[in-house]
């Protein structure tokens, strides 16, 4: 009994001693505590440079209430570097233009020189050039701005072209950096293509020679996925030429398409790319010579495109250096590049899977059983080769 009474006593003497150190009291930090650990990590200048900053502010917000305005993004300069006084002069001796257009130029290169010029709404007129127009500056065709007064009209400024905001809406902004080494499988139609597009534009003058007219257009046809669009967008990239995409139900009708094909110059830096897989669909009106003058079929890659194929999307990835390509070109009959390229991809999903850093040629293998043999009921190219 003695026994188990004296443990009980130590064990109550310890709990009191817990209790004692939950009950200990806080203390909290003060104004001086708070103020130390603010400046802990701050250099001896930093109360100095501080003052400096509060007085730099406090004076600019002073400046600010003296000019009476904010800053805003109207484009407005600060109220300090107003000249109204300038503005008026200018005002003054600016008179407002019309915006016409210069037709043709007579005795062009000389010192009496005419320019015929026809304004909307008004009539034509012959006129000259002010004194702050160089000739070398007009061109026929261009537009211009015109001063208009009661004894003498002339030419006073060349202005830019005008560019419509529907065609601006379809420019690719970015520039392609698509090359014909990225294209696959198409080694004649890229000649044939060069002949038609890239050569009209960066050499005309042996076109001019001849006395020949180069082709308006190209049409592309063949199944999907067989790279129609990037072979245009290297087309684009090649001769350094602004990428404008059309997709065919954008436009209203097939008249309209018709009108833009008749309204290029046959030698103007304008080349017309279609690409369809229907090529039985479209109107005869289109494709006749003078508006599609060459017609190039993207059909399917044979063997020899098929390994380029592979080349060319496997320079990206990790792969072993014994992998062959050529096998596996083999294992993919009547495929087009798209499916290439989904053979390429699922190949490194199996090395990810495996937690590997590097695809091997079985993954490659595996790839073509998945991605070939297991989705060939939606590979719709057998269909659409019925109407190439």
């Amino acid at each position: 009994m003695s026994n188990e009474k004296g443990a009980c006593q130590t064990k109550n003497t310890v709990r009191v001693k817990e209790d004692d150190k939950e009950e200990k009291e806080i203390i909290p930090l003060d104004k001086d505590d708070i103020a130390l650990l603010n400046l802990y990590g701050s250099g001896p200048y930093h109360a100095s440079i501080k003052e400096l900053e509060e007085f730099v502010k406090s004076h600019v917000e002073e400046l600010n209430k003296m000019g009476g305005m904010k800053e805003s993004e109207m484009g407005l300069a600060p109220a300090v570097q107003w000249d109204l006084n300038s503005d008026q002069k200018v005002l003054e001796r600016e008179n407002p233009l019309h915006v016409g257009r210069c037709e043709r130029i007579l005795n062009k290169g000389q010192d009496d020189a005419r320019y015929v010029i026809s304004i909307r709404e008004h009539a034509k007129y012959v006129v000259t050039i002010g004194e702050r127009v160089a000739p070398e500056d007009i061109e026929e065709s261009m537009r211009v701005g015109i001063v208009m007064g009661y004894s003498k009209i002339q030419i006073e400024i060349p202005l830019p072209p005008r560019i419509d905001r529907s065609v601006s809406m379809m420019q690719v902004e970015d520039k392609p950096d698509v090359t014909y080494a990225d294209v696959g499988g198409v080694k004649e139609q890229i000649e044939r293509i060069r002949e038609v597009v890239e050569l009209p534009i960066t050499h005309p003058e042996k076109y001019t020679q001849l006395g020949i007219d180069p082709p308006k257009g190209v049409l592309l046809y063949g199944p999907p996925g067989t790279g129609k669009t990037l072979l245009a967008k290297a087309v684009a990239n090649r001769t350094d030429a602004t990428f404008i995409r059309v997709i065919g139900s954008e436009l209203r009708t097939m008249l309209e398409m018709v009108n833009q094909m008749d309204g290029f110059d046959s030698r103007g830096n304008i080349k017309v790319i279609m690409a369809t897989n229907r090529p039985d669909t479209l109107d005869p009106a289109l494709t006749r010579p003078g508006r599609m003058d060459r017609k190039l079929e993207i059909g399917l890659p044979d063997l020899e495109g098929r390994t380029n194929i592979l080349r060319i999307h496997s320079r990206s990835l990790s792969c072993e250096k014994d992998v062959r390509f050529e096998l596996i070109a083999r294992l993919c009959p009547n495929t087009t590049g798209a499916d290439l390229r989904s053979v390429c991809t699922e190949a490194g999903m199996f090395a990810i899977r495996a937690r590997r850093k590097t695809i091997t040629e079985k993954d490659f293998l595996d790839s073509v059983n998945k991605v070939v043999k297991g989705q060939h009921k939606f590979s719709a190219t057998a269909k659409y080769m019925v109407y190439n």
